[in-house]
C-alpha cells in the first residue's frame, strides 16, 4: 500500500488544496488548523524519518478556514542520510492527494543587516551551493524541470499584501542552500552574499525542486534565527535556531493562516 493510499483510507474524501513544509522550531503553527486527522511519518510507507529535534515527524490533514490543508510536520535534510530526494515520497503524495500549491518554511541565516533575529524573509530565489538534486536518476523529459519562477509570483504577491494589511515587515530575498549539518564558514557566507544570497541554510531547496516537478505552486518563508557566520560574535548552535525560531512564530502563525485561510478566494 502507498503512503497516497494510507492516507485516502484513513481520510476518505478529504482532498487538500495546500501542502506545508514546517521547518525547525514551527510545529506548534499546526494548531492553527481545525485537525481532521494525524498520520505518523512511520506509518507511511516513503516518508522519511526526520533525525533533527524540531522535527515531529508527522501528517496533519485539516482546515485552515474552509481551506482543506496538508500540514509536514517535519522534513529530511540532505545531511541526515547523503539523500537530496528524502522528500521525494512525502511531497509527490502532496500532489497526488490534491495539492495546487506547497509553503515552505525554514529557519534561516541571515546576511542584511536589516534581518535581525526573529525577521521574516519570503523566498524570490535560491542558490544551490551543494551540487545536489532530488531529481538524480529520474527518467523522461520532464525531469528537466524549469526553475525561472520557481516561486510563483502570485502567491509572493498574496503573501505581501496579507503581511502589509498586518503592518508586518516581510523581507524579500534569495536562499542559499548548503549541505550541513555543520554550520558554514564566514568565507562561504561572504561568497553567497556576493553571488546574491540574502539568506543560508541547510533546506528547502530540494523540496522546490520536487514541487515544480510535480507541477505544485511554490511559496516559502524563512525565520531568521542568526545572523549568518562572520557576521556576529553569537555562536552558532541548533539550540539557537529552534529558541531564535520562537521570535517570530507569532508573526508567521498569522501570516500563514490569514494565506490558507483566504487560499482561493
Amino acid at each position: 500500500m502507498t503512503a497516497q493510499q494510507v492516507i485516502e483510507q484513513r481520510c476518505p474524501n478529504f482532498r487538500p488544496r495546500v501542502g506545508v513544509v514546517l521547518g525547525s522550531g514551527l510545529g506548534g503553527l499546526a494548531e492553527q488548523l481545525t485537525k481532521v486527522t494525524a498520520v505518523s511519518y512511520g506509518e507511511l510507507p516513503g516518508f522519511p524519518t526526520p533525525g533533527v529535534s524540531g522535527h515531529p515527524g508527522q501528517l496533519l490533514l485539516g482546515r485552515a478556514g474552509a481551506t482543506p490543508v496538508a500540514l509536514l510536520q517535519g522534513r529530511a535534510h540532505l545531511y541526515e542520510d547523503g539523500r537530496a530526494d528524502a522528500m521525494a515520497v512525502a511531497i509527490r503524495t502532496l500532489a497526488g492527494l490534491g495539492c495546487e500549491s506547497l509553503v515552505l518554511t525554514n529557519a534561516a541565516g541571515g546576511l542584511d543587516d536589516d534581518m535581525e533575529p526573529g525577521s521574516i524573509m519570503l523566498l524570490t530565489d535560491h542558490i544551490n551551493f551543494t551540487g545536489q538534486s532530488p531529481l538524480f536518476g529520474a527518467t523522461g523529459d520532464d525531469r528537466f524541470v524549469d526553475m525561472s519562477e520557481a516561486y510563483d509570483a502570485d502567491l509572493r504577491r498574496h503573501f505581501l499584501a496579507l503581511a502589509a494589511g498586518m503592518d508586518l515587515v516581510l523581507h524579500q530575498g534569495v536562499y542559499a542552500w548548503f549541505a550541513g549539518p555543520n554550520f558554514e564558514t564566514p568565507a562561504e557566507v561572504r561568497a553567497a552574499g556576493i553571488l546574491g544570497a540574502n539568506a543560508v541554510g541547510m533546506s528547502t531547496v530540494p523540496e522546490v525542486v520536487l514541487a515544480r516537478h510535480a507541477g505544485l505552486r511554490v511559496a516559502a518563508l524563512s525565520i531568521i534565527t542568526n545572523r549568518a557566520a562572520g557576521l556576529s560574535d553569537t555562536p552558532l548552535s541548533h539550540a539557537q535556531t529552534k529558541a531564535n525560531a520562537t521570535l517570530a512564530t507569532d508573526q508567521v502563525r498569522r501570516l500563514l493562516t490569514a494565506f490558507l485561510s483566504e487560499y482561493g478566494l
